[in-house]
């Protein structure tokens, strides 16, 4: 069963293109990257997935577990199941980090324990503190997959999970993030994860199946998202439109 599927997806925000003709799929169970220049439309997929209302479908369709949940609210699209990291977390003032993850763990994971995984993130002691308020960057990415993990959603999309991140802190977060997508079976990955990186650091701690390179807001290439990397390591975006790997899955 193929968890996500994007057909000939086109949008819009403020009238200007972000995205033209966007078609992918993604597997339950598999890990697919992105990658991309800044300013490719990496982020406005991811919240176009969500359902972020600025994000106008011109056309195409979004599919999550065989419905068609394109026009969905944001919020619908979170109780089926879909969960997102952002690159840059907002602060919330007022709204404490342990009380927002009780809450979300009690509408979508009751087995969640709070104490397992905040001591797994090193977030034990910012539990009483407002959200993301005075948090450095990787506090701030721990507290956003802290709130992915009580959520436990079947499709985990991440926005640049190492941006602003040191070495200690990506060690931890990668291990996280991949405890979440073998939740409940450890010799397979039972969620599904669809992860933009620049720096390709999450893949020294997750799996992943393949790999996009988005851009001007198309898939100009896909591929083995190893190979993917390298080739941009080497001879950058510029190449991707006419590269060797530019074909498709098969």
């Amino acid at each position: 069963m193929n968890i996500l599927e994007i057909r000939n997806l086109s949008v819009s925000v403020e009238e200007k293109m972000v995205l033209k003709n966007i078609s992918l799929t993604i597997p339950e169970g598999e890990t697919h990257v992105l990658f991309g220049p800044n300013g490719s439309g990496k982020s406005s997929l991811m919240l176009t997935l969500m359902g972020f209302p600025q994000y106008k479908v011109v056309s195409g369709e979004i599919l999550f577990k065989g419905k068609d949940i394109t026009h969905l609210p944001t919020s619908e699209r979170a109780k089926m199941g879909i969960g997102i990291a952002f690159q840059s977390p907002p602060a919330i003032k007022g709204l404490k980090l342990g009380g927002l993850v009780q809450e979300l763990a009690g509408r979508f994971f009751p087995d969640f324990s709070l104490k397992e995984e905040s001591e797994k993130l090193i977030m034990e002691n910012y539990l009483h503190r407002d959200v993301n308020h005075g948090f450095s960057g990787g506090e701030r990415k721990r507290s956003e997959i802290l709130q992915i993990s009580a959520q436990n959603p079947d499709l985990v999309l991440l926005d640049e999970p190492e941006s602003g991140v040191d070495i200690e802190n990506m060690k931890t977060i990668g291990e996280a993030i991949r405890s979440i997508l073998h939740r409940g079976a450890k010799e397979k990955r039972t969620k599904s994860a669809f992860i933009i990186t620049h720096t390709g650091y999450i893949l020294d701690y997750l799996a992943a199946d393949w790999g996009y390179v988005l851009v001007d807001g198309q898939i100009q290439c896909e591929n083995n998202p190893y190979e993917l990397l390298k080739l941009i390591e080497e001879k950058g975006f510029q190449l991707c439109e006419v590269c060797e790997l530019a074909k498709h899955k098969e």
